[in-house]
């Protein structure tokens, strides 16, 4: 097999976004992580285990300062007879040929999480642990799964898209120029991992259509909230009806002055549509658009009176001198975490309502208003 039928065999396999797992308390883990190694002897090792038990026994005695000494008595003791090596668990990324030892699961998360309380209550995060929230769109979508992620509120991801990570991506997509060709939900999926293998994490990468539409939202448990930020005005439109009808809240980030769009389905079955900006439209009649009807769609939906001059600018530029309408880095990472903020409050079943809210930074702080 050539180097690049092999690249693209992993690429198109679970390993490609899936770490593996080894724990040397299973014999037969501890034989296939020996064969591993034996097949691989260039895998890059990283092995902190020390340092995160040291965090680990630290967390658990918090009224005490402990001495270096201290804390390696409480380590030992904590060890229970295993050795450094067979405790917690070995992560292999197949990606990137990295093995790393952490802390297991339940002690993995008790220390990522530390340093959420109180902000995150203890029980809040363990609620948080069991939610699904499915993302259509990773470019925006990037940020608001790595942030859901970091901050650990929620158990499952689904990501959905089938475009590939482009140079021009990278003005707002959060990863590095190897990525470049690679699939945008593997791309995010491999960064979930990296941060925290313990996060189940699914991913359709041929993106959201009539035919998988139900499986995204229901499949192995009902989605608790979908964040919908693709392109596809077909698909807001179908992933729009499809929630509502399994009553699946949906929130939407434009990257546009702080703007975060809710639709409380789960709380308003009957609610209309995008507001009912559009009306009950079909799905299929937003297919095959020219550039100057998708601008007119996009429009309404955004509400074009409510819009940035400089958005207003460029999208009287769209197929003339700019290919698509801007987004920002710094616009992106602020839906990331506007997004994230408003997903774990509505999971944590807080009064969050419908509608449309700006978190606008030039109104904030006061700048005027300029065109581009």
């Amino acid at each position: 097999m050539s180097t690049k039928s092999a690249e693209k065999t992993l690429e198109q396999s679970d390993a490609s976004f899936k770490p593996v797992f080894f724990r040397l308390s299973d014999v037969d883990d501890k034989k296939r992580l020996e064969v591993l190694l034996e097949k691989k002897p260039d895998i890059l090792l990283s092995d902190t285990i020390y340092d995160q038990l040291f965090e680990l026994v630290k967390i658990e005695n918090p009224t005490q300062k402990l001495s270096p000494e201290e804390s390696d008595v409480c380590i030992q003791k904590h060890l229970d007879g295993l050795s450094f090596r067979e405790y917690g668990v070995w992560v292999y990324y197949p990606w990137s040929r990295r093995l790393v030892h952490l802390l297991d699961r339940e002690e993995f998360g008790r220390v990522r999480t530390n340093r959420n309380n109180c902000k995150i209550t203890p029980d809040e995060q363990q609620l948080l642990s069991t939610k699904k929230i499915g993302i259509i769109g990773l470019s925006i979508g990037h940020a608001v799964a790595l942030t859901l992620a970091t901050e650990r509120s929620v158990g499952e991801l689904r990501l959905a898209d089938y475009d590939l990570i482009e140079l021009s991506n990278l003005n707002r997509i959060q990863t590095g120029t190897h990525n470049l060709g690679i699939n945008k939900s593997v791309v995010a999926a491999r960064a979930i991992a990296e941060i925290d293998p313990f996060i189940n994490v699914r991913i359709y990468r041929h993106g959201i259509s009539e035919s998988n539409i139900n499986d995204f939202l229901t499949q192995d448990g009902k989605l608790d909230l979908l964040v919908e930020v693709c392109d596809g005005l077909d698909i807001k439109v179908l992933a729009r009806k499809r929630a509502r009808h399994f009553e699946i809240p949906v929130v939407m980030d434009t990257s546009d002055r702080g703007m975060i769009d809710i639709e409380r389905f789960d709380k308003e079955p009957e609610r209309p549509i995008l507001h009912g900006l559009l009306g009950e439209i079909d799905p299929e009649s937003l297919k095959n658009l020219s550039t100057t009807e998708k601008i007119q769609v996009v429009g309404k939906i955004i509400n074009a009176d409510e819009i940035s001059e400089r958005l207003k600018a460029s999208l009287t530029q769209v197929g003339q001198t700019i290919t698509s309408w801007p987004q920002l880095g710094s616009a992106v990472a602020l839906g990331g975490a506007i997004t994230t903020d408003t997903c774990r409050k509505i999971l944590l079943g807080m009064e969050v309502e419908s509608g449309r809210f700006y978190v606008d930074i030039d109104r904030i702080i006061g700048v005027s208003r300029q065109m581009c």
